[in-house]
């Protein structure tokens, strides 16, 4: 090789190892960064992600998250499955993870009539246990939960989804083994575990009426009672045409003039047609497929796609006018192709309803965040 080739090739690996120290010492701007002194910016992780198979979608995290919550590892169901045997392998990763780069960690969560397991409320003959007996569980599972990651998870949903469209409490096996005191019994619990850790309740259309009213009934009682409630959970599973901003911002505030912390938890917005009648998140609830309701096969419209951008904007241009009352906003999920939305209520649908395309690519209102900042929202 001559000398000028050597020349020209030493320039290259100079300039290449310049820029690399420079993307090192300034990493991408990511959303957390929009944010910053705002309130945190999340998101729900799995199975693949926990593990780090997904490097993908690790990076994405990374790179835009500050807080991370557990999609499914910290259910009852997945925790205990069988009565005193606790499988902890993937919710310690989800704990590691969080840990290593310094991220608020919320456990999801302690007590919900779905997805906990049989062995819960029946004795050995399949009978409904007793009052007293399904207090001990609730307590033994809290309890042990909550206690192996004392000081690590910072904030726990206790209670998901004990509240109806009405306001009246969801007549569930803890409700109607316990009574209404199964919630008051879990913070207590959760309190005891660990002193430190911030206790939400979280709920679906949370812009109802109805429920906004049954949450503020509900959260006064435990107050009178000197429970301790840090946070009210504000599920935003919202399509194009539900819920009206009005009736959120209504709830948002009276929940947070109950002296809590206000949190948006597992956002996504739908980008498809509504079923008739379906508007929340009861993952009991069922819409047969019919083509009409999976109009987006291969990708939205432009039309459609700057409506779902605007759309995220109304939501985000309110958390934002609400910074003083809102500690933190999670997505459920990373990645369009990974949301529950695809299968929900309408299984086998192709739905758009996160902030990253199925490539983990930013649309575009991510774009705009990341190019104007503060000027943009």
């Amino acid at each position: 090789m001559n000398r000028k080739l050597l020349q020209q090739l030493s320039t290259t690996i100079l300039l290449l190892v310049i820029n690399l120290s420079a993307f090192s010492s300034n990493p991408p701007k990511g959303l957390k960064d929009v944010f910053q002194g705002k309130f945190y910016i999340g998101t729900a992780i799995n199975t693949g992600q926990i593990t780090g198979n997904d490097t993908a979608a690790i990076r994405t995290i990374k790179q835009h998250f500050n807080t991370i919550t557990a999609e499914n590892c910290m259910k009852c169901g997945l925790l205990q499955p069988e009565e005193g045997k606790f499988n902890f392998a993937l919710a310690d990763q989800f704990v590691d993870f969080g840990i290593q780069n310094k991220m608020f960690i919320v456990g999801h969560n302690l007590v919900w009539h779905s997805q906990a397991p049989k062995w819960l409320f029946v004795d050995e003959k399949g009978n409904d246990v007793s009052r007293e007996v399904l207090i001990n569980r609730l307590k033994t599972h809290i309890h042990t939960v909550v206690g192996r990651y004392k000081g690590k998870v910072k904030g726990w949903d206790v209670v998901n989804e004990a509240i109806m469209d009405d306001g009246s409490w969801r007549e569930s096996k803890l409700y109607k083994i316990i009574g209404p005191d199964f919630l008051k019994l879990a913070f207590r619990f959760a309190h005891e575990a660990d002193p430190d850790a911030e206790l939400y309740y979280n709920d679906y259309s949370m812009a109802l009426p109805g429920r906004r009213e049954g949450v503020v009934r509900m959260v006064k009682e435990l107050q009178k009672d000197g429970i301790r409630i840090d946070g009210i959970g504000m599920q935003c599973h919202c399509s194009m045409d539900f819920p009206k901003i009005e009736e959120f911002e209504k709830s948002l505030v009276t929940f947070a003039a109950l002296g809590v912390k206000v949190m948006i938890t597992e956002m996504d917005i739908s980008a498809l047609p509504s079923p008739k009648n379906n508007q929340g998140a009861d993952v009991d609830s069922r819409v047969d497929y019919k083509n009409e309701l999976n109009p987006f096969v291969n990708g939205l419209p432009h039309k459609v796609e700057n409506a779902h951008a605007k759309r995220y904007k109304e939501f985000f241009d309110l958390f934002v006018k609400h910074q003083d009352k809102i500690s933190r906003v999670t997505l459920w999920g990373v990645q369009d192709g990974q949301s529950w939305k695809n299968n929900f209520p309408v299984v086998g649908r192709t739905d758009y309803p996160l902030l990253f395309d199925r490539n983990y690519q930013p649309k575009s209102f991510v774009k705009s965040l990341l190019s104007g900042g503060e000027n943009e929202i």
